[in-house]
């Protein structure tokens, strides 16, 4: 396990910048009881914990550690990072944007769908178009987070069948993906 490099670094926080905006500074910089957060790399993951927590897995060799701390996502072979679903918890407090769904889009999303207009209960004011928002329910509860297919002006005059956020994770995922979300 290692920190990451500036290159890496810019990356995966302009990936996260998508869905928090300016809130991103304070996921970096958010302390608990006087111990700060880091991000940790380990193979192809980056992880996100207490800098203490960190200092401990230093100990343990990289053959035997599988896991610390909460999965942000992953680095491609092509060096660009991609968003896990484990992250939901960390991105949601923060996100700038937000898509709440009704009832009867809820299934949909979580099978992998899209959403679309006539699924769309509310939503955050001024969102631009294919701008990272998180979805919840109704209730309040995160369920996944997508892309914006068009801005909040151009939604309010399209039909109710038009794809209003691309999905790009949802908590299905768990389900759907239980084999290969932590080994690939």
């Amino acid at each position: 396990m290692r920190q990451l490099t500036e290159e890496e670094l810019k990356t995966m926080l302009g990936k996260l910048a998508i869905y928090t905006g300016r809130s991103l500074n304070n996921l970096i910089t958010s302390e608990d009881e006087g111990d700060r957060y880091v991000f940790r790399l380990h193979g192809n993951r980056v992880y996100y914990m207490r800098l203490s927590l960190a200092n401990l897995a230093t100990s343990i060799p990289r053959a035997n550690l599988l896991t610390v701390g909460t999965c942000m996502g992953k680095f491609t072979k092509t060096g660009k990072f991609r968003v896990h679903l484990t992250a939901l918890d960390i991105i949601a407090p923060h996100a700038r944007y937000k898509v709440w769904i009704r009832d009867n889009g809820q299934m949909p999303f979580l099978y992998g769908s899209s959403v679309l207009g006539a699924h769309v209960g509310r939503w955050s004011e001024d969102i631009p178009e294919h701008q990272g928002v998180v979805v919840y329910n109704m209730d309040d509860t995160p369920l996944g987070f997508g892309i914006t297919a068009r801005s909040t002006a151009e939604l309010k005059k399209l039909a109710p069948t038009s794809i209003a956020v691309h999905r790009q994770s949802d908590l299905g995922e768990y389900l759907r993906e239980e084999d290969t979300l932590f080994t690939t």
